[in-house]
């Protein structure tokens, strides 16, 4: 035994040995962060297999490239290395956490457009046994430190520092032709990162992202408009035509988009600690005059509020990796509602309690034709903490300033105002709270229903405005939550919240559910069942207005439509339906029943309804990723001169000042010039110290 020991210490003094070690503690320390925090969905022996190999062949090729160098440096350099792919562990186990996720490079030039407040939600999310991926790094620092093995300093052969590349190729080779024995296609049909990440681990994962990246912005430096052919014919063959009754029914009237940030349809409805927690929100949902939605989806990316925004607001979805708003916001052409609403007639104008650079809006906003973007600086007191939270203003500060601007702005006009307060990690000062937190032990869960209730009573406020100014009589208000608000991630709390033992896919599937609601004083209204989303809203509200909408490039459809398509996209090509359900790649009916064995109608279904998800995404990928919109304009419609717009807030108050000259509608103009802002009330308890 002491012999073998000796053995093993005297090849550990070898720089082969040393680094077989290196690549050793590398890919148990991976496999360990794989099981434990990511949920990677391993469901068979060689997926398990897979797991465990998977990050041995890139540990041999990077660590490998250390054994090229000569003496001292070649044990520095593998230690680098070592380190940098632990810290690429790391983030990429924090950012997981949260968004069920892995880190892609637009997600990374994405990343100075979102970094304003990250650090709160940085330490709400890691977690002690996160830093166990660096135990290797320190351990073998310590080990060489302190002379536990000694550093060999003998020249290592060139030939056989190649042969240690070559052997890794092999291993890629080999880890690549079992993964597709068992998923065929992983490279070319995947829309689902879990999959690249467990069967060919997270480097291999970070390397086929790179390409596709690069791929992609040779795709814009390519694309022609030919290119758009395919595209127009798909959604010629999907085209439904909107409902009729329907059609024109908001005519002329302004229109109010209010963003609720993280808020989940369960919490419609919902009552906790002997009370309704949404009162003035379920009141707008029953309401009579309001349409609501009670089977509509988010269907968001990387890209989070981002994509909900694309999707709100282009009928484009969001890319599968990053945020199209900030990867392509600035350079490309799109035919947003801003644009399309302001050349009918309609003043735009966007609402955000936070800096304009946030998720690039100051430059995509432009480009989707809104004349005013009021951001932060244009806030009375903004710069006050008290009057922050998180990622911008508290929203009942936020709506009360807004109004002093909407009252100013020309009618009919066109107003997005973006909430961020009931935003993870859902923190929120004991002054502002008026209901007791969730009890399920999950500390990031249970303060969502004290945020939630703080976002209802903000939006009861504002509509209280609405209706004493009268704007409500000549307003459609929509309202939405834009993605979900608590995460896969905690899947005990999210049993204990809908009364489950434990939650299945099809659970987690419904939970993707958010409020949807058009309210408007006259309309006809009812709660529909119909199954839609994000994607389906700008058809639905064009309609709703009367504004021709049959030849433009969306790829949702009116809502209210009859006779429409109810396979919902989700972004990573699941899909949700009346009659069937795909989640992390399992099937189920519309019982909630898991379909093991398809029988031959069941698979014909599903795979029409996959084929129909597959084509849609990489439809609207294309158009994205080519910028193919610079190649088409619908009739009646024209390009937006996106420099004809500043948001400079001397600029545009100057700008709104001359509008009001020139039309005369705003509701201060109504109001004989004076300010409705007294008629505003709000307990914010801020505002009245």
């Amino acid at each position: 035994m002491g012999q073998a020991l000796k053995k093993v210490r005297s090849g550990l003094n070898t720089r082969l040995g040393f680094f077989i070690l290196a690549v050793l503690l590398f890919s148990i320390k991976s496999y360990f962060a794989y099981k434990t925090k990511f949920s990677l969905g391993v469901s068979s022996g060689m997926q398990e297999l897979l797991l465990a190999f998977n990050p041995i062949p890139f540990a041999v090729l990077l660590l490998g490239l250390a054994l090229y160098m000569r003496g001292r440096k070649s044990y520095w350099f593998m230690l680098l290395i070592d380190a940098i792919m632990a810290t690429w562990l790391f983030a990429n186990i924090l950012y997981y956490r949260e968004f069920s996720d892995f880190i892609t490079f637009n997600l990374i030039k994405s990343s100075g457009a979102v970094t304003n407040n990250l650090s709160q939600s940085i330490f709400g999310i890691v977690r002690p046994t996160d830093f166990l991926v660096f135990t290797d790094v320190i351990f073998l620092i310590i080990v060489l430190a302190f002379k536990g093995i000694k550093m060999d300093t003998k020249a290592f052969k060139l030939r056989y520092a190649a042969l240690v590349s070559s052997l890794a190729v092999l291993l890629f080779g080999a880890n690549l032709s079992l993964a597709e024995t068992d998923r065929s296609g992983l490279l070319t049909r995947t829309f689902d990162n879990n999959y690249i990440v467990k069967y060919l681990g997270l480097e291999a994962y970070t390397v086929y992202d790179g390409v596709k990246t690069t791929q992609n912005n040779a795709t814009k430096a390519n694309a022609n408009s030919s290119d758009l052919t395919s595209v127009q014919n798909f959604l010629a063959k999907n085209r439904i035509s909107p409902n009729v009754e329907y059609s024109g029914v908001a005519k002329g009237k302004n229109v109010f988009i209010i963003h609720l940030e993280s808020l989940q349809q369960f919490m419609i409805d919902y009552k906790w600690d002997n009370q309704e927690v949404m009162p003035n929100i379920d009141k707008l949902y029953h309401s009579s005059d309001t349409l609501s939605f009670d089977n509509f989806y988010n269907q968001v990316g990387q890209g989070k509020t981002a994509d909900a925004e694309m999707m709100l607001e282009n009928s484009l979805y969001g890319l599968p990796e990053g945020s199209a708003m900030v990867t392509d916001g600035t350079t490309n052409t799109y035919q947003a509602a801003p644009a399309i609403l302001g050349q009918n007639g309609y003043t735009t104008a966007a609402f955000h309690g936070d800096v304009p650079s946030f998720w690039n809006r100051d430059n995509t906003y432009k480009s989707w034709g809104y004349d005013y973007f009021f951001s932060k600086s244009y806030f009375a007191n903004s710069s006050k903490a008290s009057y922050n939270l998180g990622y911008g203003m508290k929203d009942k500060i936020f709506l009360k300033d807004s109004a002093q601007y909407v009252q100013q702005l020309p009618q009919p006009f066109y107003a997005k105002l973006i909430t961020v307060t009931n935003h993870y990690p859902y923190t929120i000062d004991s002054q502002n709270t008026s209901i007791k937190p969730f009890d399920t032990g999950d500390s990031t869960v249970d303060s969502y229903v004290q945020t939630a209730r703080y976002l209802d009573e903000s939006v009861g406020e504002f509509m209280s405005w609405l209706k004493k100014t009268g704007l409500e009589k000549n307003s459609m208000v929509v309202l939405y939550g834009d993605h979900y608000g608590i995460s896969n991630n905690h899947k005990p709390a999210i049993a204990k919240l809908l009364g489950k033992k434990k939650v299945t896919n099809y659970d987690l599937a419904n939970f993707q559910k958010v409020p949807f609601m058009i309210h408007m004083p006259g309309l006809k209204g009812g709660i529909k069942h119909t199954y839609g989303g994000e994607i389906d809203v700008l058809p639905t509200l064009l309609n709703l207005l009367g504004i021709k909408d049959s030849d433009t490039i969306q790829f949702g459809s009116d809502l209210l439509a009859t006779n429409r398509k109810q396979t919902v996209a989700f972004r990573n090509g699941d899909f949700t339906s009346p009659t069937y359900t795909k989640y992390n790649g399992v099937y189920y009916d519309s019982n909630g029943k898991q379909l093991k064995k398809l029988t031959t109608t069941e698979k014909t279904s599903i795979d029409d309804m996959q084929n129909y998800v597959t084509n849609t995404l990489s439809a609207s990928d294309k158009v994205i990723n080519g910028d193919l919109l610079r190649f088409y304009e619908p009739e009646g419609f024209k390009k937006v001169v996106k420099g004809a717009y500043n948001y400079k807030k001397s600029a545009a108050l100057k700008q709104l000042k001359k509008a009001n000259k020139k039309e005369s509608t705003s509701l201060v103009d109504q109001n004989g010039g004076k300010s409705t802002m007294s008629e505003y009330e709000t307990d914010a308890p801020e505002l009245k110290k």
